[in-house]
C-alpha cells in the first residue's frame, strides 16, 4: 500500500469568542488558510480534488462548499462538511487519507473551521404549540441522565480518577508556559491582523486559585475557553508527493471510537491504543503527542491512560492556552504535530475527545 502524506499544515490564530474574529464567518476564517496552504506546498488550486471541513456550531448547509469557493478552488470541488463535534477536525484528516488511499483523489484539503462568535441561535420546537425553547448544548445521547454538561462530565472524570484541582491547575499553568516559550509562527496564517494566539498568558497557581468554579474541581482556569479559528492540512498521494519539494510527514494510522457517553474525556485512550497498534508503534517509541485540552482533567486522563510520556505531550502548549474552536480543534492538533515532527523527526500521535463519548487519534511519522 502506497503511503499517504501531509505536505503542508496551517491554521489561523485561535481567538476567544468576541475577539478580533467576531465579525468573520466560517469561510472568512477558512479561505486564507486554504490559499496559504496551497502556496506553501506549491500545489495549484485546480489540482485539488476535495475539501473536507469539520464544523459543529454552524447553521447547516455546506460550509465546506462555501469555503472552497471563497478560497478560489475550482467549482468542481464540491466540499464535504462533517460534524463529529470536537473530533471532527481530526476525523477530516482520516477521511482525506481514505480518499487518497482509495484512488479517488490525489490531493485533499482537510481540517475544520469554527466561529463561536457567529454561531446561530438554536431553538427546540414543539408540536403542541408551546413557544420554542433556546438551548446551548445539543443532545448527544437519547438518555437525559447520561447526557451531562461537559464541565460536569469533566468533574465526574476527576472524581473517578482522583485528579485534584491542584493537579489540573498545574497542567493549565504548564500549558500556558509552554505556549509562551514555544515557536508557532510557522503554523499561523495572519487573518484580520492576528498572527498569534490571543489567549496565552502568564498563568500562575495563585491566579488559578482565584478562578471561578464551574463544576467541582473544574474552573475557568483549567478548562478551555470558547474560541474562533480554522486549521487545515494538505493530504496527498505518494505519486503527488514525489512531484513536489514540500516537506512531508506520513499519515500512518488513525482510529475513531465510541466510549462511555457519561465520561467522554477518557474516550481517546482506546482510540490512541488502536491507532498505535495499527501503526505498529508503542507510546514509549513516540517523540511527540498533541492531546486536546478541552479540560485539564481530560488531557491528564488521556496522557496517563494511554501511557504517553509526559515530556512529549503538548510541547508548545495546548487548548488551555489557546481556546477551543470545536470543529477546528482536532485539525489544530494535526497542524501542531506536523510541524513538531518536522523539527524532531520520529513519530507522534494527536488525540481528542468529543461529547457523547467519542475519541479520535491519528498517528503521523517523519519519513
Amino acid at each position: 500500500m502506497s503511503p499517504v502524506w501531509i505536505i503542508a499544515a496551517r491554521r489561523t490564530a485561535v481567538v476567544p469568542r468576541g475577539g478580533v474574529f467576531a465579525s468573520l464567518d466560517i469561510h472568512d476564517l477558512a479561505a486564507p488558510v486554504i490559499r496559504d496552504l496551497l502556496d506553501q506546498a506549491g500545489v495549484a488550486p485546480d489540482q485539488v480534488g476535495e475539501l473536507i471541513l469539520a464544523n459543529a456550531l454552524g447553521a447547516g448547509g455546506n460550509p465546506a462548499r462555501v469555503a472552497a469557493l471563497a478560497a478560489g478552488l475550482p467549482e468542481t470541488v464540491g466540499g464535504l462538511t462533517i460534524d463529529r463535534q470536537c473530533c471532527g477536525g481530526l476525523d477530516a484528516v482520516m477521511l482525506a487519507q481514505a480518499m487518497v488511499l482509495s484512488g479517488q483523489h490525489d490531493v485533499v484539503i482537510a481540517g475544520g473551521a469554527e466561529s463561536y462568535s457567529r454561531r446561530p441561535l438554536r431553538y427546540r420546537t414543539f408540536a403542541d404549540g408551546r413557544d420554542p425553547e433556546p438551548y446551548e448544548q445539543a443532545r448527544f445521547t437519547p438518555w437525559a441522565e447520561r447526557d451531562p454538561d461537559m464541565a460536569d462530565a469533566a468533574e465526574a472524570l476527576a472524581q473517578k480518577l482522583g485528579i485534584t484541582r491542584q493537579t489540573q491547575d498545574h497542567w493549565a499553568v504548564a500549558s500556558h508556559q509552554a505556549a509562551m516559550a514555544g515557536e508557532q509562527s510557522d503554523q499561523i496564517v495572519s487573518v484580520a491582523g492576528q498572527d498569534a494566539d490571543a489567549f496565552t498568558r502568564k498563568l500562575t497557581p495563585r491566579l488559578c486559585a482565584r478562578a471561578p468554579v464551574v463544576s467541582g474541581t473544574v474552573t475557568a482556569a483549567n478548562m478551555a475557553v470558547a474560541a474562533d479559528g480554522a486549521a487545515f492540512v494538505l493530504v496527498v498521494s505518494d505519486r503527488m508527493a514525489r512531484t513536489l519539494s514540500a516537506p512531508k510527514i506520513r499519515v500512518d494510522a488513525g482510529s475513531s471510537l465510541g466510549g462511555t457517553p457519561d465520561l467522554p474525556g477518557v474516550a481517546p485512550v482506546a482510540a490512541i491504543n488502536a491507532a498505535l497498534e495499527r501503526a505498529g508503534r508503542t507510546p514509549d517509541g513516540l517523540t511527540s503527542a498533541e492531546i486536546m485540552e478541552a479540560f485539564a482533567v481530560q488531557a491528564i486522563a488521556c496522557q496517563e491512560g494511554a501511557g504517553l510520556p509526559r515530556d512529549i505531550v503538548n510541547p508548545n502548549g495546548g487548548a488551555l492556552a489557546r481556546g477551543h474552536p470545536i470543529g477546528a480543534s482536532g485539525a489544530i492538533l494535526a497542524v501542531g504535530l506536523y510541524h513538531e515532527l518536522l523539527r524532531t523527526g520520529g513519530a507522534g500521535v494527536a488525540a481528542i475527545a468529543a461529547a457523547g463519548g467519542l475519541g479520535s487519534a491519528l498517528v503521523l511519522s517523519a519519513p
